[in-house]
């Protein structure tokens, strides 16, 4: 249902001011303003956890056109802060929709804003890079909010695992949809932990749907714990935050390598490029939706992936920790996928699960199975 026009600002640590009308749930919300560029999948955004922290801007006009359902979320709730839409569709029309966009961030208390020119937002951010900011619809003066959005805190130095990971180790059984292309139902082969640093459903669905029996831990496991288990395989999952903060995570990884295969999504990227020794910066504007070019060295092959991340890998500081970079983004050069020459370790910075997002990169997950079953890297893939 939508709900009267109220005026609304975003604004951001610089000054700027972008008005708009209020849609969703109504007062002010805060956090680092970044953009994506996704043509659909805004309820897969809204629920992914990596987002957490953050009011989100999407480029394309038009958003909520096929509505919301119980079947695309990531996550158990909406991690963003906020949201900025250049229009928010007033009937969503799908025959998988149960209910309006609109209505969903109002249930959830998510501060939306509509009627903004996502153009200028996004070309800002991109000359300025991403930045703190706030999305209000309170009555208050301009002065007051530009005070307020200069005081939010940026996402360097944040550890923000503790906020969206699981309080208990849970096992998770379900696959891919019945009817998916992709389905494909095999028996258990390999026991998996997946260490949760804001996991995405569509993650463990993919590892099931690879003959994985999984179990998710915690994000702050110790090695101990992950070994008293006895996995065939580790799985490090994306999240939100800058990954040089998560000290425990990065501990609990140098006391696995060697000792159990490895394999990292996003975050998980970042804090394996850690524990070997290597460096992390935070990226201007980051990387957020559904269209990054990555490129394979060893083979040339180029995919086109999901991708949400504001912080990346050093590649200079890889030399000498036996990781090798194989896999880096067209569009900027910078790391995309590592992988250890000796050992049974490899990470990829984008998401393979693609939700949303093309399936070009889904077969990473073939070969960790692989690198489970070897014990060894798993190559370059076919």
């Amino acid at each position: 249902m939508k709900r009267d026009a109220i005026p609304a600002r975003l604004v951001l640590q610089d000054g700027s001011i972008f008005r708009g009308t209020s849609f969703g749930a109504r007062g002010t919300s805060e956090g680092e303003v970044v953009f994506n560029t996704s043509m659909t999948g805004y309820q897969e955004v809204l629920t992914d956890p990596s987002y957490c922290g953050q009011i989100v801007t999407m480029t394309y006009p038009l958003i909520g056109n096929y509505g919301v359902n119980p079947e695309d979320v990531e996550s158990a709730r909406v991690h963003v802060r906020g949201f900025v839409v250049g229009e928010s569709s007033r009937i969503p029309s799908n025959f998988r929709a149960r209910g309006s966009l609109e209505d969903y961030l109002a249930d959830c208390g998510v501060v939306g804003i509509e009627g903004v020119d996502t153009r200028a937002v996004t070309r800002r951010l991109r000359i300025e890079g991403a930045m703190p900011g706030l999305v209000s619809s309170e009555d208050a003066t301009d002065r007051e909010l530009k005070e307020r959005a200069a005081a939010v805190p940026g996402m360097a130095g944040q550890n923000l695992v503790p906020l969206v990971s699981c309080k208990q180790t849970y096992q998770w059984k379900e696959g891919l949809p019945e009817g998916s292309a992709q389905r494909c139902a095999r028996t258990p082969r390999f026991d998996v932990v997946v260490l949760d640093y804001g996991v995405k459903a569509n993650i463990l669905r993919w590892l099931v749907q690879c003959g994985c029996r999984v179990t998710v831990m915690p994000g702050d496991a110790t090695a101990q714990q992950v070994l008293e288990r006895d996995p065939d395989g580790v799985l490090l999952t994306n999240g939100p935050g800058d990954p040089a903060a998560v000290q425990s995570a990065i501990d609990c990884i140098r006391g696995l390598v060697g000792k159990k295969p490895l394999f990292g999504i996003c975050l998980g990227h970042q804090i394996v490029s850690l524990a070997f020794g290597g460096r992390t910066f935070k990226l201007k504007f980051g990387h957020r939706g559904a269209n990054q070019p990555v490129k394979d060295l060893r083979t040339g092959k180029v995919s086109i992936t999901s991708q949400n991340h504001g912080f990346a890998a050093d590649a200079s500081s890889l030399t000498g920790t036996g990781l090798e970079v194989t896999q880096i983004n067209l569009n900027d050069g910078t790391v995309e996928g590592v992988e250890h020459s000796e050992i049974p370790v490899f990470a990829v910075q984008y998401h393979p699960e693609a939700s949303p997002g093309p399936h070009d990169a889904n077969y990473l997950f073939r070969a960790f199975a692989h690198m489970m079953c070897t014990g060894k890297p798993p190559g370059p893939q076919p």
